[in-house]
């Protein structure tokens, strides 16, 4: 948005602030300058002249001789322009000027005579791109004073960059009103009385077909228009900020557009056919268009237009069609004052690659409040200007209209976000400034009307954002933040699921991450029965794919598929987990319960990517993918609540998907924390997968609910171990795994720990028995031991699993 000082000071007077000034408090205000720029310069030698006589040059057709009055001498100046004449009031750089391009005038001999300087055309000032002539000034100007001063040239240019939520800043008036926010000024407004328009006296009718795209369409009708050039303090205001002039309707519609931030329109009324104005979508039969710019566009079946009675006569608000402009015969105009759809604008010029001053505008939001008073601005200057004859009547069309947003505002809130203290008064007064609706209750509570060009201000945290911006950040104390010298509250699940995540890949499995939106036939591969729990998914509303349609109710599929497409990739030898969340809805209607799980697969070798030649043929099994849900139960220290945690057979109708006699639960107090075993091969076949996968699945809550043993420090022992082997015969139903417990349940003196390091059955051991071996580690924290001791403490153990499990030595041990 650019706008000079002079528009500026046409609303709020800024004598008693410099540019510089301005451009920083602007830019705390939130409205950030991107340039201050004085205009014109390097016109200060530039003066008025009057040509007091022009006679052809002897010597050259397109030459003139011109006797010029510089207000202090008579000069002569060789002329070619074709407009220059006797009496005409011009600007003329005399010798030793130096012209805005870098151009030296100098005395020189043209064809054989003299000439003391040059009459020049506004492009060589810079003024604007004419260059059809020299230019022409009012008459009434004095020869010889400063071209600045006699176009009231001297002014500063200053632009700003509007950020998407400010489109009321899109305009010199909403500039002029923050101005007059932080100045105490109230604003001069052009125009002070806005008349109600009849449309029962209008000789035109207007339509509104698409209300939720046209929420207000204003529209009057003038007559006895002149067309030509517009008076220079229009022409020079539009200039400043990069627009060029045309004629003086689209001028005066251009200014009015940058002054109130209503974008208009003129249409030659004579080229209005039936007297109508529909606004609507174009019909099957209208596919193109002509615009402005000559361009033939294609419409979509979604674009607004503005039409007449016969078919469309512009794009709603993105440009105006080629066979309704306003030409140099155009006598009569119908002005439009409209407001529409941001959306719909900002899709249509996209789609026509058309951005304009009006889209711009329209695409943030125009204030439907202004429609009129933006119209009648217009109406005034184009009688002033244009000498134009205002009809009686005219339409004003508002089915958008709506109740100003009011918003309950506590005034110890705001002192509460912002630190410092503000009395009532002082907050309304603030508001009140940029002209918001303020009443209420004393010290408790404020009701604030937000005024319609503010759509930005929504809540009660808005409100307080304006009065910080009005008070000045830089006015806001700064105080040191307040930081508690406590601990913070950890998330235990999340430092669960981190812990679980450095076990599982200290025991070389990566991470995956998959979606959470998964296919429904998932479940069905899983086997799953139809009135399992998992069965019940959340379904999307707009899912991407159909493969992406319901929220996942367990991970193992998703890794499955991962497991399938690395052996595809001739990857077989892998070990993944990953740890997410999963989705039960209970009930219908309702929000599903979130829970997180841990799941992990292995397959293939057992050691992927280790040489063959040290572990050739070891391929990963049930005790692999066990073994990594021991290391997290010893990692983490968890035990029961009540009884020790223990594993028992996986119950097959519960989960289908696990191979007959190849699944473990891990349970506490009959609970099921976590659950191992070996994918069913009519699962991996479904998926493609002709290799054994081992899964483990853990309820992430169930296991945070387990109790943890604290870590205690233990000493380095200073004496040394004794080890002592047992290997028995026992009966091949009892667990291996029940020796293990019994021996550690017995609590020992000296024990330090017990291992299995052999399970074996066949021959030469008889039917019904197999040989376990465990070794047993002993040390005293205090001395030495001598075999002595630990063989009577060993034996006793040793007797103990005979007595307790029906064993005995195996042949050749004692």
């Amino acid at each position: 948005m650019k706008f000079t000082l002079s528009w500026l000071s046409t609303f709020v007077s800024v004598d008693d602030i410099s540019p510089e000034a301005l451009a920083e408090k602007l830019t705390m205000l939130g409205l950030e300058v991107d340039a201050v720029t004085p205009l014109y310069q390097g016109l200060e030698q530039i003066v008025t002249a009057k040509v007091l006589s022009v006679t052809k040059h002897p010597n050259a057709d397109r030459l003139t001789l011109c006797q010029v009055d510089t207000g202090e001498e008579t000069v002569q100046i060789v002329c070619g322009a074709p407009n220059v004449r006797e009496g005409l009031v011009t600007a003329l750089a005399r010798p030793g000027t130096r012209l805005p391009d870098g151009m030296k005038i100098k005395k020189a001999k043209v064809r054989g005579e003299q000439s003391l300087g040059m009459l020049c055309s506004a492009r060589e000032l810079g003024l604007s791109e004419d260059h059809s002539g020299i230019m022409e000034l009012d008459k009434s100007l004095t020869a010889g004073i400063s071209l600045t001063q006699a176009l009231d040239l001297d002014d500063t240019m200053i632009e700003v960059d509007l950020t998407p939520n400010r489109p009321d800043c899109a305009s010199v008036l909403g500039i002029a009103r923050e101005v007059a926010g932080f100045t105490g000024q109230h604003l001069r407004m052009p125009v002070t009385e806005v008349p109600e328009l009849d449309s029962g006296s209008s000789d035109f009718s207007v339509t509104i077909e698409e209300p939720a795209l046209c929420p207000r369409y204003t529209a009057r009708k003038l007559t006895n228009v002149t067309i030509g050039p517009s008076p220079w303090w229009l022409q020079r205001q539009l200039l400043a900020v990069g627009m060029r002039p045309i004629n003086t309707i689209v001028d005066i519609t251009n200014f009015v557009m940058l002054e109130y931030g209503q974008p208009l329109h003129a249409f030659d009324w004579n080229k209005i056919r039936d007297g109508k104005i529909v606004v609507r979508c174009p019909g099957k039969d209208e596919t193109e268009f002509d615009t402005l710019d000559g361009t033939c566009r294609t419409l979509q079946p979604d674009m607004l237009m503005i039409c007449d009675g016969k078919g469309p006569v512009a794009v709603a608000g993105v440009m105006g069609g080629l066979h309704s402009e306003v030409t140099d015969n155009t006598t009569e105009v119908l002005l439009e004052s409209a407001c529409f759809n941001p959306i719909s604008i900002r899709r249509t010029a996209r789609r026509l690659n058309l951005p304009s001053e009006a889209s711009y505008r329209f695409e943030r939001g125009v204030d439907p409040d202004i429609s009129l008073a933006a119209m009648e601005r217009a109406v005034q200057l184009m009688i002033d200007i244009a000498g134009a004859v205002v009809c009686d009547g005219g339409v004003d069309e508002y089915p958008g209209q709506k109740e100003l947003r009011t918003i309950d505002l506590r005034p110890t809130r705001v002192c509460n976000l912002l630190g410092m203290e503000l009395s009532a008064k002082e907050i309304t007064d603030y508001l009140q400034a940029i002209e918001f609706g303020v009443t209420g209750n004393g010290e408790q509570a404020l009701r604030v009307v937000v005024p319609s060009f503010r759509p930005d201000v929504e809540r009660e945290i808005d409100l307080v954002e304006e009065i910080a911006r009005l008070v000045g950040y830089n006015d806001i104390p700064t105080t040191m933040p307040l930081i508690r010298m406590d601990y913070p509250v950890r998330d235990e699940l999340r430092e669960l699921r981190k812990e679980i995540s450095t076990v599982c890949t200290g025991q070389g499995f990566f991470e995956a991450i998959n979606y959470s939106f998964v296919d429904e036939k998932h479940l069905d591969r899983m086997g799953l029965a139809g009135d399992d729990p998992r069965r019940r998914v959340t379904r999307l509303l707009n899912p991407l794919t159909e493969e992406q349609a319901v929220m996942r109710s367990m991970l193992l599929p998703s890794l499955l598929e991962n497991v399938g497409r690395n052996i595809n990739y001739q990857q077989p030898d892998l070990r993944l987990f990953e740890i997410g969340k999963i989705f039960l809805q209970h009930e219908k209607g309702e929000q599903p319960e979130e829970k997180y799980q841990l799941c992990a697969v292995c397959t293939g070798a057992r050691y992927p990517g280790a040489s063959p030649m040290y572990f050739s043929g070891q391929q990963a099994d049930f005790f692999d993918i066990k073994g990594l849900l021991d290391v997290i139960i010893v990692s983490l220290r968890l035990s029961g609540r009540e009884t020790p945690l223990e594993f028992v057979a996986a119950v097959d109708k519960e989960h289908p998907y696990i191979a007959p006699a190849s699944g473990l639960s891990l349970v506490d107090d009959e609970k099921e924390i976590a659950r191992i075993g070996r994918v069913k091969p009519e699962v991996l076949r479904a998926i493609g997968i002709k290799q054994p996968v081992y899964f483990l699945e853990c309820d992430l809550q169930q296991l945070n609910a387990l109790p943890r043993a604290q870590k205690q420090f233990v000493s380095i022992p200073k004496y040394p171990m004794m080890k002592r082997d047992i290997a028995l015969l026992v009966p091949e139903e009892v667990p291996a795994g029940e020796l293990l417990k019994a021996v550690k349940g017995q609590r020992a003196e000296l024990v330090e720990s017990v291992d299995i390091f052999d399970v074996y059955s066949g021959k030469p051991i008889e039917s019904g028995m197999k040989s376990v071996a465990l070794s047993v580690t002993y040390r005293s924290p205090k001395k030495t031991l001598d075999d002595v001791t630990v063989d009577n403490i060993h034996e006793k153990i040793v007797q103990y699993l005979m007595t307790e499990f029906g064993g005995r030595y195996r042949e050749g041990i004692k």
